[in-house]
């Protein structure tokens, strides 16, 4: 009685409601960091060198300590509350642990990985670009999880409340 009398029914769907719009919202920021990567480079290592080592042949000049250093210092924050959320929000589901452990796991990684993947290719090898490519390709794909885990979690959750309220 009481879960009516407070208002609480309405609570859960608008909150739900306002879950599923950010996620919206982050499904476009997914999409954007691909076609941001594919702007600059493609999934074959020599792309990869060339962004980080420049070329003259191209034109193109080296990334710049400074310029680096920006950009990490930006994404270490930013990606760092995105994984945050979205891990946040997953461990609310009712999957399992093992589930919540291993794509949280996973999906941190992935982002220290992809963001260390530039600075090794610049500064340490140009071979680390396999290891720049697989650590993007993991990260989008473990966000893509963490996004469809929570959604679906979401919509699940919704369409209880739907026949709940109905009842």
């Amino acid at each position: 009685m009481r879960y009516f009398v407070t208002g609480e029914q309405h609570r859960k769907a608008l909150l739900n409601a306002l879950v599923l719009m950010f996620l919206g919202y982050i499904v476009l920021l997914w999409l954007s960091n691909g076609l941001m990567y594919f702007n600059h480079m493609n999934l074959t290592p020599s792309s990869v060198v060339t962004y980080y080592l420049g070329s003259e042949e191209q034109f193109i000049p080296p990334r710049s300590y400074q310029g680096m250093l920006e950009v990490s210092h930006f994404h270490l924050f930013s990606m760092g509350m995105l994984v945050l959320t979205l891990t946040h929000l997953m461990l609310m589901t009712e999957f399992s642990t093992r589930l919540k452990i291993w794509l949280s796991t996973l999906t941190y990684v992935s982002a220290l990985a992809d963001e260390a993947g530039g600075w090794l290719v610049r500064f340490v090898d140009p071979s680390f670009a396999y290891f720049k490519i697989a650590a993007f390709l993991l990260l989008e794909l473990s966000l893509a999880g963490l996004l469809i885990t929570v959604i679906f979690a979401l919509i699940r959750a919704r369409l209880q409340l739907g026949k709940n309220t109905s009842a």
